[in-house]
């Protein structure tokens, strides 16, 4: 089993899909957890985090946390920012920044290695292929009452300092 990250059918020529196992897939998704919450500034760039979080195979499941590009929560009216602020978290997580963090050494070219190519495939997305739509569902969703989709306050961890999301920090669930 493991996960795929794929670009809409229409720009799947330009760069091939992204499989992973799933523990390369929890490296990655924490990695960008870390450093995305190291950049983010404005809501919208917390919330990406958050949604890219609540891929946290500790809780949804190993092997179900795979997704296309433009099922993240895109806006129109803030793509090109919220594109560029994907790309400098990727970058700072292909420079190992915050790895520290995590509670293992994971293998540092595998996990670049596929930061480098969902840096291609954000590169390669267009605003024209944004499904708003995503983004006013997803924030409409509830897990439960004591745990929003979007936690109010965008709060972070106490222990690791990244955006909590309905599953709470992805690293402590990794411990667990």
């Amino acid at each position: 089993m493991g996960n795929a990250i794929s670009l809409p059918k229409e720009l799947e020529h330009l760069v091939d899909s992204l499989h992973m196992s799933n523990g390369l897939t929890s490296i990655f998704i924490e990695v960008l957890a870390i450093n995305g919450s190291l950049l983010a500034k404005t809501n919208r760039e917390k919330e990406l985090i958050i949604w890219l979080a609540q891929r946290d195979q500790a809780i949804v499941g190993a092997g179900n946390v795979g997704f296309d590009i433009d099922e993240m929560p895109w806006t129109i009216d803030y793509f090109e920012s919220e594109k560029g602020f994907i790309l400098r978290a990727i970058s700072n997580a292909m420079d190992g920044l915050g790895w520290e963090r995590l509670s293992y050494e994971p293998r540092k070219d595998w996990v670049i290695g596929c930061l480098e190519k969902f840096r291609q495939m954000i590169s390669a997305f267009d605003k024209e292929y944004v499904k708003s739509n995503n983004y006013l569902v997803w924030t409409e969703i509830e897990v439960d009452d004591d745990y929003p989709t979007i936690p109010v306050g965008y709060s972070k961890c106490e222990t690791h300092g990244i955006y909590l999301s309905c599953h709470r920090c992805i690293l402590c669930n990794n411990i667990i």
